[in-house]
């Protein structure tokens, strides 16, 4: 959801690390070709057979980049790749401090999360969970930091056992909804890949426009419930009442600069776009939250990002009839469009219509959450709130675009049929964090029409961010839940592509919309594809497609 998950992605992750090397050294073992790591006087069991490394074979191989002795007559069986991700977890560090992992551990979530991989130990007494707990709170206190040698070093017992059986079982079961995906997308991709005759397109959409780009940064104070609301104002002297102003809801843990390329696009075709950033979800709280002085995220959060945006809109029209503004009768707040990226996604459908419906997602959230992506995760923190039914919708809002947004339970059953205005939702086919078939493509059938799904195959959960808020991915391990994100130049298709969908579509509270409207088809889409990066558009869910969502999402 941004560039920081926090804690709950930084443990979800390191959770996954520790599940799947153990499977992976034994895996070398017994012939099957998959991820690996391995832990210490690590012992790993399959039935009668054993497999084990010491700790100090483990911080050496950590300290070289060497495999380890005992390792090596089951190397020939892993790739390059695997090698690499070996060696690599074996020296990440995380973040945490020992109070955020003390506090993290003893949340229902996080409990939860540690009954799941408990299973997987070879333990005679029912001590599992107290060790794993025990493992991360001492880890976390060594000098170098939390680390998978540092739990290894302060798990409570002489040996960590793993049952293999029961490894296999957890680590398959980790993020379930974005393997779903990978299954979806293999089953549908003959109906969302038609032939299509070439047309000749009038203009490029995702050319800058020829006004010039400014900003204006703005502290914005809700004394009603204490929030101090940043935001930046991309104008120029282009804008005018005629088009709506735009408002940028930002993705969990991030900032307001994360699609800040969208935002200057916009912007010089004549746009106002204000980028705000949410304080109690942004990346400042996160790295707080970090060094323990407050929770990653607050329930509330769910009620209070659609309020900023409200907020927002108000300050806006205070400085539309401010005198000597620059903005001063430029902004149309009563006809704006909400743009949100991942939680943003979320917050832009709330208030387009949608209803939080939380019943449903009580009850999913008290059950195994190893089998949660990150986005699925996130939305569980809701289930704090009092009561089961919200309706956030801001009339102002006359179009939303969400992002890989989170849908899966925040909006329950019915929620997204009350989606009031024309909705663009855009999914990736590698996203892990906010798998899109559980949070995109099951959630955008039921958004009434008008409504567009734009289908980024290939793209992953950060694709879509400006470069410069994606740097910290560098040399992050690939794992079930995270990582492995295409961002950066290797994205530079995908961002160009979402120019010209986002101008199109704003375009279309304007007089120009029919203009504009080519590029919201399945030809442009066909057109503007890439090798690395097929686009596809589509109005509804193809009916033959019906059946496998429905198979998919059942299971």
């Amino acid at each position: 959801m941004a560039r920081s998950w926090g804690s709950l992605k930084t443990v979800a992750g390191f959770f996954s690390a520790l599940a799947l090397p153990a499977v992976g050294i034994a895996l070398t073992q017994f012939g099957a070709n998959t991820s690996a790591i391995a832990a210490d006087t690590v012992v790993v069991r399959f039935g009668l057979f054993t497999e084990s490394i010491s700790l100090a074979e483990l911080q050496k191989a950590a300290k070289t980049g060497e495999l380890p002795e005992s390792l090596k007559p089951y190397a020939k069986r892993l790739s390059e790749q695997q090698r690499r991700f070996f060696l690599g977890a074996l020296g990440m560090k995380l973040p945490l401090n020992v109070v955020t992992v003390s506090k993290l551990v003893n949340t229902q979530i996080g409990t939860s999360i540690l009954n799941d991989f408990a299973t997987a130990l070879a333990r005679e007494d029912k001590a599992g969970v107290q060790a794993l707990r025990a493992g991360l709170v001492l880890g976390s206190t060594a000098p170098q930091g939390l680390s998978i040698l540092s739990f290894i070093a302060a798990y409570p017992s002489k040996r960590l056992e793993i049952d293999l059986p029961q490894a296999f079982v957890v680590a398959g079961s980790l993020n379930t909804a974005f393997w779903r995906t990978q299954q979806f997308m293999l089953a549908i991709a003959p109906q969302l890949n038609p032939r299509t005759p070439q047309i000749a397109f009038p203009f490029d959409p995702s050319k800058s426009g020829n006004a010039q780009v400014q900003i204006l940064n703005l502290s914005l104070n809700d004394q009603k419930r204490q929030r101090n609301i940043p935001a930046d104002i991309y104008w120029s002297t282009a804008a005018t009442p005629n088009k709506p102003v735009i408002v940028f809801s930002n993705g969990f843990g991030s900032v307001r600069t994360e699609l800040r390329y969208l935002a200057e696009h916009l912007a010089s075709h004549g746009y106002v776009v204000a980028a705000l950033e949410h304080p109690g979800s942004n990346e400042t709280n996160i790295n707080s939250a970090l060094q323990g002085k407050n929770r990653i995220v607050k329930p509330q959060e769910f009620l209070y990002r659609p309020q900023d945006i409200s907020f927002v809109l108000d300050e806006l029209e205070k400085l539309n009839q401010t005198a000597n503004n620059p903005l001063q009768g430029k902004l149309a707040t009563t006809n704006a469009m909400v743009v949100g990226y991942s939680f943003g996604g979320g917050t832009a459908l709330a208030l387009a219509g949608a209803e939080l419906q939380l019943e449903g997602l009580k009850q999913r959230c008290k059950k195994n959450l190893v089998v949660l992506s990150l986005g699925e995760a996130m939305q569980c923190i809701a289930q704090e709130l009092p009561e089961n039914n919200y309706q956030l919708r801001d009339t102002r809002i006359k179009q939303a675009i969400a992002f890989n947004p989170t849908t899966s339970l925040i909006f329950g059953e019915t929620g997204l049929t009350k989606v009031q205005v024309p909705t663009l939702v855009l999914a990736g086919s590698a996203d892990k964090t906010t798998p899109a078939l559980t949070e995109q493509i099951v959630g955008f059938d039921k958004i009434p029409s008008p409504k567009w799904l734009v289908g980024i195959v290939g793209g992953t959960h950060l694709s879509v961010k400006d470069p410069s808020t994606t740097l910290d991915q560098i040399g992050k391990p690939n794992t079930p839940i995270s990582g492995g994100e295409v961002v950066g130049e290797k994205a530079a298709d995908v961002r160009k592509y979402v120019k010209a969908i986002t101008l199109a579509f704003a375009f279309q509270m304007t007089p120009e919309a029919k203009n504009y409207a080519i590029f919201l088809t399945s030809y442009y889409a066909q057109f503007a594809s890439t090798a690395a990066f097929p686009f596809r558009l589509i109005t509804q869910i193809p009916p033959g497609t019906v059946p496998v969502v429905k198979e998919f999402v059942e299971k």
